[in-house]
């Protein structure tokens, strides 16, 4: 897929037709090539973002999708959720609520870093 280019031409004829409008118009002019050079620049940067797109997933039978490919977000919820109730009661029977707090904060800590991994 090409990108759209902004043709030497098109760019001649507007400074041509800049020149026989004269200095009052220098403003409207200006925003007219910018506009277009905005257009060509975000066709051609949105043609680059898709082209460096993974490709979809290769379906399995089933209509599974490949393993790497799933999101764990849930499954890592209720993981920390299970492993919550437990390490709370421990922190509070062991250090009271610094202890709580020291084993709550763990928990969200794992959760965030799990959260803002590198895919």
């Amino acid at each position: 897929m090409t990108t759209p280019r902004l043709p030497r031409e098109d760019l001649t004829a507007a400074m041509a037709a800049r020149r026989e409008l004269g200095p009052d118009y220098d403003d409207a002019f200006i925003e007219a090539v910018v506009d277009r050079l905005d257009e060509a620049l975000h066709a051609r940067t949105a043609g680059a973002a898709r082209s460096r797109r993974r490709p979809a997933p290769e379906p399995r039978r089933g209509g599974e999708h490949i393993a790497a490919a799933r999101d764990h977000s849930l499954a890592m919820a209720v993981l920390s959720l299970l492993a919550a109730i437990p390490l709370s009661a421990i922190a509070v029977v062991n250090a009271g609520l610094p202890g709580l707090l020291i084993a709550v904060a763990g928990v969200v800590l794992v959760n965030f870093t799990y959260s803002f991994r590198p895919r």
